[in-house]
Order: C-alpha cells, then sequence, then structure tokens
C-alpha cells in the first residue's frame, strides 16, 4: 500500500505554485508596460491619441474568447483587462503632457 501525502504536503506544493505563478504574473505584467510605455511614447511624438477605443474593444472580445478557451471566467477576463488599459492610458496621458511641457520649455 501506498502512503498518500499529507494535506499539509499538498498545501504547501500547491502554494509554491502559486507562488511562482504570482511572480511569473508580475514580471509579464512589467514586461506589458514596458512595451506600452513605448507606445505611449510613440503615440506622444506623433501627436496620436492616448487611447484607441476601437482596439480596446477588439482586445476585449479577444480576451473574453481566450478566456472561455482556457475555462476562466470571460467577464473576470475583462474586468483584468480593462484595469490594464485604463492603467495604459493613464500612462499614455502622463508622457503626452510630458511631451508637450518638454517642447514648450524655452
Amino acid at each position: 500500500m501506498t502512503e498518500q501525502p499529507h494535506p499539509s504536503d499538498i498545501l504547501a506544493d500547491l502554494r509554491r505554485s502559486i507562488d511562482n505563478i504570482d511572480a511569473a504574473l508580475v514580471f509579464m505584467l512589467a514586461e506589458r508596460f514596458r512595451c506600452t510605455k513605448a507606445v505611449g511614447a510613440l503615440k506622444a511624438r506623433h501627436a496620436m491619441p492616448p487611447a484607441d477605443p476601437e482596439r480596446e474593444v477588439r482586445q476585449i472580445a479577444r480576451l473574453r474568447g481566450l478566456a472561455q478557451d482556457a475555462h476562466l471566467d470571460p467577464d473576470f477576463a475583462e474586468k483584468f483587462l480593462n484595469f490594464i488599459i485604463h492603467e495604459v492610458i493613464r500612462h499614455h496621458e502622463a508622457i503626452a503632457r510630458d511631451a508637450v511641457s518638454e517642447t514648450s520649455e524655452p
């Protein structure tokens, strides 16, 4: 007869996996924001608007589909993406403000 692992050992293993996933999420978000900041700088240099509502709609629809395929609640995925989009737009607006102030300084 094989001995079953103790529930506390199983819990510890699961928590280690969760911790690793959380770390990966943080690094992935950092990389995403590095890219979106570059987009914001490009938009500011070329006087493009900080937000792109049409792209946002496409991205939300795409993410909802991915969430559904992954058996993740699409409503949760949409809320998560909306939070990120809001933060990205805030960054783009700040970059645009900084670009305007840099060009208006004597």
